[in-house]
């Protein structure tokens, strides 16, 4: 039963499981309310299209491109092709909603930003995801292919990075079945499944548990309570055969083994030290490249599923990522 007892005291605890699943209902449910009274829940723009200086950059990008790809439009007062992109990119920075946002930099009062960038003309268009800076196009673009691009750049930033945005509109992320319902709460076979998720994981059925979330996932993909459930489950599956005692040894002797530095900072968030497990794995990840690095980086953004991305300590560990990746 020692899946049940680290369940139990450590940082997975299931009755949270169904908690941020009902939170997160909740909020989404007041977000469809605030659509229907008529502003769509939308984000404000004020917080979609800032101006950046070099003395705003670490704040304004590359500790926000933690949580939200940054994209950057390096533009002047004289730059005739600039007039013509920047309202466009404001435009659809305010339709994407949170997705991503725009920072505006003027290259004329920001001209080491525009050097460090390597900047030979513009209008010149990058992104920061993840402190990881990465050019998007320069010129006059069509509109068509600058929206193909921005939508490559939010699905990139979903999937290598784990970053869902600042913001998503009540009918984005709404799953198949819950038009019957408040949006994003789960519909009746969902709870019942969920429920039995929980109740075999109190039991120490970890592969049912891990069984029952991936198949309301293939249904509902967008659904928060079995996201949350099934990283718990995977997290308890993992340790579940671990020698505590060997694991901790193997990753104080040697800081450079990868899969060592993994195992152990899975105990500690098993054991409820997760800040302990995430500053392992952001320095490992600092210390490493190539493929090791990436391995890390994967198993960090699956430990920021089971605490989930509203945490704080979440939120600062996306942060030091940033700046070892940057």
């Amino acid at each position: 039963m020692q899946p049940r007892n680290m369940s139990m005291s450590g940082v997975v605890d299931l009755a949270a499981v169904k908690a941020a699943g009902e939170a997160k209902a909740k909020a989404e449910a007041a977000r469809a309310e605030t659509a229907r009274q008529g502003d769509g829940g939308a984000v404000s723009p004020s917080a979609l299209v800032i101006d950046v200086t070099e003395a705003s950059f670490e704040q304004d990008v590359l500790q926000r491109s933690a949580e939200v790809p940054v994209v950057l439009d390096f533009w002047a007062e004289w730059c005739e092709p600039c007039k013509q992109l920047s309202p466009l990119l404001e435009r659809l920075a305010v339709e994407a909603n949170g997705r991503f946002v725009l920072a505006k930099i003027d290259v004329d009062a920001n001209q080491m930003l525009m050097q460090q960038f390597g900047i030979q003309g513009i209008p010149a268009v990058f992104a920061v995801v993840a402190g990881q800076a990465l050019p998007l196009f320069q010129g006059a673009v069509p509109e068509q292919q600058i929206r193909e691009t921005l939508a490559q750049l939010v699905q990139v930033a979903e999937e290598r990075f784990g970053l869902t945005g600042i913001a998503v509109d009540a009918e984005a992320s709404a799953g198949p079945l819950e038009s019957e319902g408040a949006a994003g709460a789960p519909a009746g076979p969902y709870d019942a499944l969920l429920e039995a998720a929980v109740d075999a994981l109190d039991a120490g059925d970890l592969g049912g548990a891990v069984q029952a979330y991936k198949n309301v996932l293939a249904d509902d993909p967008g659904n928060s309570e079995a996201r949350l459930g099934l990283a718990q489950a995977e997290l308890l599956q993992r340790v579940a055969e671990m020698d505590p005692q060997a694991v901790r040894q193997a990753a104080a002797e040697d800081p450079a083994d990868v899969q060592a530095q993994i195992a152990a900072a899975d105990l500690d968030l098993a054991g409820g030290h997760v800040q302990d497990s995430f500053g392992r794995l952001v320095e490992t990840v600092r210390r490493t490249a190539g493929e090791e690095r990436e391995t890390v980086r994967l198993r960090l953004l699956q430990l920021f599923e089971v605490i989930g991305g509203d945490d704080p300590r979440v939120t600062q560990a996306r942060t030091a990522l940033a700046r070892v990746l940057f």
